[in-house]
């Protein structure tokens, strides 16, 4: 990494907008470049800290306020000095703030949200709860606090007390015969010292000391003798109360300075927070995604964009640069997009390597690389007399010098600014060097040459940028695999130039150079067709993914409750067995002992196979019991029918010689006739919907992905319509979730006065997802 590259991606304007998001001056000064790392692991570790607090933002707003830098404050305690009142007040906020984060990640690992990557920070730092508590006892925001200590309520009361004797004194001084002595009837202080206005001329006859006088000279601020010793009681408690706060704030410097290891641990932890914090939030802000690092030198950044430009503008394209590819050559007209590209994935590798979420759709692959190399614009150095060419060549040298098989190098114009077929010699010179020493390489260029040499090498491959002749302009669209092509001759037919010109021109270009825009031409159509089939298959595939999720989940619930069902069928089974074989001990006893007495035709043989035969009765896996229809009966595909082995209805779907294929809920089994007994056919009645204009009352409300607030508004109406519609049962599907709104959900159902009762879903009606609602 150097400063040229960061300065030419414009990294530091994402440092910028990124220090924006951190509450601490000592966190923002830390958002540098130096953030960017070239170390694997650290990078991984960085991008899933980031994750878990993404994923806490997602759920809530996390404030990060009263994080500053205490060290300062501790290494001072430690050397026995003592704490200003404003040092306590920005330890106490420290310690705050680490309660409140301790409060927050237990509630999530509560409701097993996994963040235990940011988590330790905070649930691993030693309790020194007490010494916030010492703190907000001691000292408030401006003061030590009355209670701090004994002797300091103590003097403070005296002080009081002495204050309240001198205003009784002074106001009887102001109404008595000495008013109208005074230009004012107020008491005010000068010098500490409590005083009264006494006009000029009568300065002599006023029994006091002046302690200042009017800017009119018109008043003198005097002090009556009657209050001088007792103003000079309290100045002397005044001094005892310093002395006092002076002891205390010392004492609590000292209590610091024992927890000093403990405080300077939460400092850096939660400094470390503010950091990750900051960078997710800035990747929120951006719409920025979490990147996966790759051990290999893929990078696949999907709808990626520039982060800089307005999110309403700017075009999102997929750059892919695969394992077997080396270099990938960009072509295309002036701003058409060929720089905004380069920079978006300089950009996105760079944030990647310092743990900020990229600039891209989930899924985005990227991986590390030890240096990136950039030459982009036009940097010509006026003091040194270079041209652009000289500076681009200058910079071109240095990442040469610097190149390796771990390197990302991005080139803009490569070998432009001097003669067209020497600056492609050139360019080609360059790039062959930089694949010789297997560096990762993104370029662009307008030499044709350079589009003829990517075709030469399976490890290089060609893109371009799309334009539209029909408007003239770039649709900033990156095509991957496709070079662009010159559409000199379709702009000029627009631009109205002499047709002869146009047809004349056209014959002088070479037979190749038409074949190849040809066949470029062709390229470019089944690219964009391939794009729409491809973004329509992504939706389906998301869709489809999502449709496994979800009844992986409603099977596993399923599962669940089978096993719990099974297990209380099994216990249930073995406790009435248990009765059997307790009454049927003691009849064998008294078997045995009627043989005892003589019953000479009981042999011992057939009581134990007796009793065994009674042990041998438990069920212990299967719940399916011997049990046959006394009476033949004739079945049809459609009868309703009680299967007498598992105890359960159930409807016949089809009949094959001696055995019928029974639905029994959600599940399909293959029962012999002579375990079925057909049921009596029921009358159903089925709730009927009442039409309101031309509107039907479903039978279910889907409130997943509502806030709660919106979720209890719509179940209320809901429930109005219900009512009306005469409906006995419904259900309220609102998803497993964090269980948040399934709890809000049967609260409100429980409050509510139209309904009967309620239960969760049974696992073929949507299981711990869905509350089934009984009405009145």
């Amino acid at each position: 990494m150097n400063e040229r590259t960061f300065r030419t991606l414009e990294f530091d304007k994402i440092l910028s907008q990124m220090r924006g998001h951190a509450v601490s001056d000592k966190t923002r000064q830390a958002v540098t470049p130096a953030l960017v790392s070239n170390d694997m692991d650290e990078v991984r570790t960085m991008i899933e800290e980031v994750d878990d607090a993404s994923t806490i933002l997602r759920y809530r707003n996390v404030e990060m306020a009263g994080i500053t830098d205490i060290k300062e404050h501790v290494g001072r305690a430690l050397i026995g000095s003592m704490l200003s009142i404003g040092d306590f007040n920005e330890i106490k906020n420290m310690l705050f703030r680490k309660h409140s984060l301790y409060n927050l990640f237990e509630e999530f690992e509560s409701d097993e949200v996994e963040v235990g990557r940011i988590s330790h920070f905070i649930m691993n730092l030693p309790d020194i709860h007490h010494l916030y508590k010492k703190i907000s006892a001691t000292v408030d925001e401006t003061g030590v606090l009355d209670h701090a200590s004994e002797n300091l309520l103590r003097i403070r009361r005296r002080i009081n007390a002495e204050e309240g004797k001198i205003r009784e004194k002074l106001n009887d001084l102001i109404r008595g015969n000495q008013q109208r002595k005074l230009s004012d009837g107020i008491i005010t202080m000068r010098n500490n010292r409590y005083v009264v206005p006494v006009k000029i001329e009568h300065r002599s006859d006023f029994n006091g000391i002046v302690h200042d006088m009017s800017q009119s000279g018109q008043t003198v601020y005097m002090e009556p003798m009657a209050v001088v010793q007792m103003t000079n009681r309290i100045q002397s408690l005044r001094d005892e109360e310093a002395l006092e706060i002076e002891r205390i704030l010392y004492d609590l410097s000292a209590r610091t300075a024992e927890v000093s290891e403990e405080l300077s641990m939460t400092d850096d932890n939660l400094h470390h927070l503010d950091m990750v914090f900051a960078k997710a939030k800035y990747g929120m802000s951006i719409g920025g995604t979490k990147p996966e690092i790759s051990d290999t030198r893929r990078i696949y950044l999907p709808a990626a964009f520039h982060p800089l430009i307005d999110s309403a503008e700017v075009v999102k394209n997929d750059i892919m640069v695969d394992e077997d590819t080396q270099a990938v050559i960009i072509t295309g007209p002036n701003t058409g997009g060929k720089t905004v590209t380069l920079k978006t994935v300089g950009l996105s590798q760079l944030m990647a390597q310092a743990g900020i979420p990229v600039p891209a759709r989930d899924g985005s692959v990227l991986p590390v690389f030890k240096k990136v190399y950039s030459d982009i614009g036009d940097e010509q150095s006026i003091e040194q007399s270079l041209s652009t060419f000289s500076s681009h060549l200058t910079n071109t040298k240095v990442i040469i010098d610097n190149a390796d098989d771990e390197t990302l190098v991005l080139l803009d114009e490569v070998g432009a600014g001097t003669d067209p077929e020497e600056g492609a010699a050139l360019a080609i010179g360059i790039i062959e060097n930089l694949l010789a020493k297997r560096s990762t390489l993104i370029a662009t260029t307008h030499y044709p040459q350079i589009k003829s040499f990517s075709y030469t090498r399976d490890d290089v491959v060609n893109a371009s940028v799309e334009f539209d002749v029909n408007t003239l302009s770039p649709t900033y669209r990156l095509l991957m695999g496709i070079p662009g092509r010159s559409n000199a001759f379709e702009i000029s037919n627009k631009l109205g130039l002499d047709p002869s010109i146009i047809e004349r021109a056209k014959e002088l270009v070479k037979s190749d150079s038409k074949d190849v825009n040809d066949m470029i031409t062709a390229l470019e159509s089944h690219t964009t067709n391939a794009r729409g089939y491809e973004e329509e298959t992504e939706r389906l595939l998301q869709e489809a993914r999502q449709l496994q999720g979800e009844l992986k989940e409603q099977y596993d619930q399923y599962q669940e409750h089978k096993e719990k069902l099974f297990k209380e069928a099994r216990h249930e089974a073995n406790r009435v067995i248990r009765q059997s074989e307790v009454k049927a001990e003691g009849i064998i006893e008294e078997l045995n002992s009627m043989k005892a007495d003589g019953a000479k035709n009981l042999e011992e043989h057939e009581i134990i196979e007796k009793r065994k035969g009674l042990r041998d009765s438990y069920h212990q896996e299967s719940l399916k019991q011997q049990v046959e229809n006394e009476k033949t009966e004739s079945f049809e595909a459609g009868d309703s029918v009680d299967v007498l082995s598992y105890g359960q209805k159930g409807e016949i779907l089809s009949i094959e010689k001696d055995e019928a294929i029974v639905q029994m809920g959600i599940l399909k089994m293959n029962i012999p006739l002579k375990e079925l007994k057909k049921r009596k056919k029921e009358k159903v009645t089925r709730p009927v919907a009442r039409r309101t204009g031309k509107s039907v009352v479903k039978s279910s409300l889907d409130l997943r992905g509502s806030r709660y607030e919106e979720a209890i508004m719509a179940l209320d109406r809901y429930l109005d319509q219900v009512l009306l519609s005469s409906y006995s049962q419904v259900e309220i599907i609102h998803g497993k979730g964090t269980g948040a709104l399934q709890k809000g959900v049967q609260e409100h159902l429980k409050q509510h006065p139209k309904v009967k009762s309620y239960r969760m879903g049974h696992p073929n009606e949507g299981g711990f997802g869905v509350t089934i609602v009984e009405m009145k």
